[in-house]
């Protein structure tokens, strides 16, 4: 029911006037009748303008509020220029803004073409409330289908939405510069920001679990924020924030989409996919025009992606969970492959996308030598698959979950990649070496010991897979027929091709994602279909046989991680008192 709002009359006119208030035309301002006009000190009126209840506690002080409609219980002081246009819902708390103004028809970020991978704009995502990382990568990875199919059927969809424009219900804005055309969402604080503009921030979380958050020194223009946080002198254009990412510490970023729980500070992003858990943390590091997803960027981690013909043309993906150590670099277009550590310089536009878990050295020529399936030996490798659902910011918040993530580091991907990988190897195997005793494969260099050590190694691994999803039933049995389908990793959720294309030939934004959400709720029962059709007789072993492998991958992890607790107890030892 719509609250009685009143004409001041001359009694309260009187009242306002003694306390600094004014308007030109008071006939154009209504106020609730049961408030406290003693409440309202040096308010300037202009326009049409509506105030909900004030009394006890609530003040409005030192503002110019022009054509504004204000709910029940706000505090708004020393606003320095304007409050113009605006919408401000209940329980909301103003305090030392430079102006909050909102334009005629703005869509506050909503809509907004970020120019992600290709910084020239051939690669745009259109950014909305509700992104997922997964129709964002569609856009991105598709962009002739998201031209002549999506397009249509996104602009239908944004015009049908109706996008809260104000001040929501219980949001506090303290101590910040100006806001022009930033909406801002339920219980979200915004506290110190420098400047803001064409912004939507949004929180989806129950009452009292806010995740969104915008914080001292942050500048921010064409952006969404949705459950994350910006703080300490964050500096964005052109760029999507999901639900639990957090930059802050003066990281800068332009045209960027980060994804579920992100966590980027100090260094610098342009035209980046950052899926989900893609963490850098480390000043003089730069990701440009690069995919990534669980992604761990060492300090002074660089990517060049411009070679002076055509422009910033060229990008890379670097698979899920890549590392990289500190002043590594490379040159795009690369893909690196799942789980791999990135170090030196690389210059040959490697594609190590068949050798997951890899060492990759740039030589003192800028060639990739690769060292395969080495990571598995690392007991940090089991650790991260248990650290990151773990250090999910999203959990507890009662909120609905865009990002799609599956979190197993063996799967179908990962082990197809070392499935292929063992023949690849079979046949690099029987070649002789160059003259500098390499074997050469797409812009890639290996030993023939490193080889050998890979094949075993993608053994063990895959045999440890099979041995954390078979069970006690053994092999789940082929469907007649069955053909083996590919998998795809879809920026952290994992499903066969044939959903991505199903998802493709939708006609609406909900049948996309609901395609995308019945993949991640199948996944394992299409998981063990896929174990189904892809295992041949050669890996049919006995429970007891591929538990012996299992074991092997085991006690291979234990002894890393034994060595490396022995070597920190003696540097410990070293650096006593």
């Amino acid at each position: 029911m719509e609250p009685v709002y009143i004409n001041p009359g001359a009694r309260e006119i009187t009242l306002l006037s003694e306390n600094g208030c004014r308007s030109s035309d008071w006939s154009r301002v209504r106020f609730n009748p049961h408030s406290d006009f003693s409440r309202f000190r040096n308010i300037t009126f202009e326009g049409n303008v509506s105030v909900g209840l004030v009394e006890g506690d609530d003040i409005l002080e030192n503002a110019l509020i022009k054509d504004c409609r204000i709910g029940n219980h706000a505090t708004i002081r020393n606003v320095g220029g304007y409050l113009d246009n605006c919408t401000i819902l209940d329980n909301v708390r103003i305090e030392n803004v430079g102006s909050i103004v909102f334009e005629e028809e703005s869509r506050c970020g909503v809509g907004t073409e970020v120019a992600v991978l290709d910084e020239t704009g051939s690669r745009p995502v259109t950014i909305f409330p509700g992104l997922t990382a997964q129709i964002a990568l569609l856009m991105a990875r598709e962009p002739k289908w998201a031209e002549n199919h999506l397009s249509p059927i996104l602009r239908e969809y944004l015009d049908s939405q109706e996008y809260f424009v104000g001040i929501g219900q219980g949001a506090v804005i303290e101590n910040c510069g100006s806001l022009i055309n930033v909406s801002v969402g339920r219980e979200v604080t915004i506290s110190g920001a420098a400047a803001l503009k064409n912004g939507t921030i949004i929180n989806n979380a129950a009452p009292g679990r806010a995740l969104a958050f915008i914080g001292t020194g942050v500048d921010a223009e064409n952006f969404i924020v949705e459950d994350g946080r910006l703080d300490s002198g964050a500096f964005l254009r052109n760029c999507y924030v999901g639900q639990g990412a957090s930059i802050e510490k003066k990281f800068t970023a332009h045209d960027s989409l980060f994804f579920a729980n992100c966590s980027l500070e100090n260094g610098e992003a342009c035209a980046v996919f950052a899926g989900p858990y893609t963490v850098s943390m480390h000043k003089s590091t730069l990701l440009i025009g690069v995919q990534t997803s669980f992604m761990n960027a060492g300090s002074g981690t660089n990517q060049s992606n411009h070679m002076y013909k055509l422009g910033p043309v060229h990008w890379g993906v670097f698979e899920r969970g890549v590392k990289t150590s500190s002043f590594s670099y490379i040159m795009l277009g690369a893909k690196i492959g799942a789980f791999s550590l990135l170090m030196g310089a690389h210059k040959t536009h490697p594609d190590s996308s068949q050798f997951p878990f890899s060492y990759l050295f740039g030589d003192d020529r800028g060639a990739t030598v690769v060292v395969p399936g080495v990571m598995l030996r690392s007991c940090g490798l089991m650790r991260d698959e248990q650290k990151w659902p773990a250090r999910d910011r999203r959990l507890k918040r009662k909120l609905p979950m865009h990002d799609r993530v599956v979190f197993d580091v063996l799967n179908p991907i990962t082990v197809e990649a070392m499935m292929t990988a063992l023949d690849v190897i079979d046949d690099l195997l029987s070649r002789p070496a160059d003259d500098d005793r390499y074997l050469r494969y797409r812009g890639m260099k290996f030993t023939r010991a490193a080889l050998e050590r890979a094949r075993h190694l993608y053994e063990l691994a895959i045999y440890k897979y099979l041995s954390l999803r078979l069970g006690a039933d053994g092999f789940p049995e082929k469907k007649m027929d069955e053909e083996v389908y590919d998998w795809v990793d879809m920026s952290g959720l994992l499903l066969p091709r044939h959903y991505l294309e199903e998802a493709m030939e939708k006609e609406t934004i909900e049948g996309m994602r609901e395609v995308f959400d019945i993949a991640f709720s199948r996944y394992p029962e299409l998981e063990r279909e896929w174990i189904a059709s892809r295992f041949s007789e050669r890996w049919h072993k006995p429970a007891e046989v591929i538990a012996s492998y299992a074991e092997d991958f085991d006690r291979m992890i234990e002894d890393d991680r034994r060595r490396y607790l022995e070597e920190l107890s003696a540097q410990n030892e070293m650096l006593k008192l």
